[in-house]
């Protein structure tokens, strides 16, 4: 029986790219602060599976929840949304 599950995606910035096949993208967020009625910029880092080895730092991507790849893995680099120069 096939599940109705959809992978999960996220954009975020390519901040470390110093690893073979990997890369460390970080996610920005807001969450609403209810006692100053204030919304705050939050962020989260994902390491993911860079197949081609072709993002760099600055890139902006879109990565997608995959199976567990390694201890600290489960995303992969779907596209690359904007290239830096």
């Amino acid at each position: 029986m096939l599940s109705g599950k959809k992978n999960k995606t996220k954009i975020g910035k390519v901040v470390s790219d110093s690893m073979e096949k990997s890369v460390v993208v970080k996610v920005e967020y807001l969450v609403s602060y209810p006692l100053y009625k204030k919304r705050i910029k939050k962020s989260t880092k994902f390491m993911a599976h860079d197949e081609k080895n072709i993002c760099s730092i600055g890139d902006k991507v879109k990565i997608a929840e995959t199976r567990p790849l390694s201890k600290r893995k489960r995303w992969r680099v779907t596209e690359i949304l904007e290239k830096t120069k």
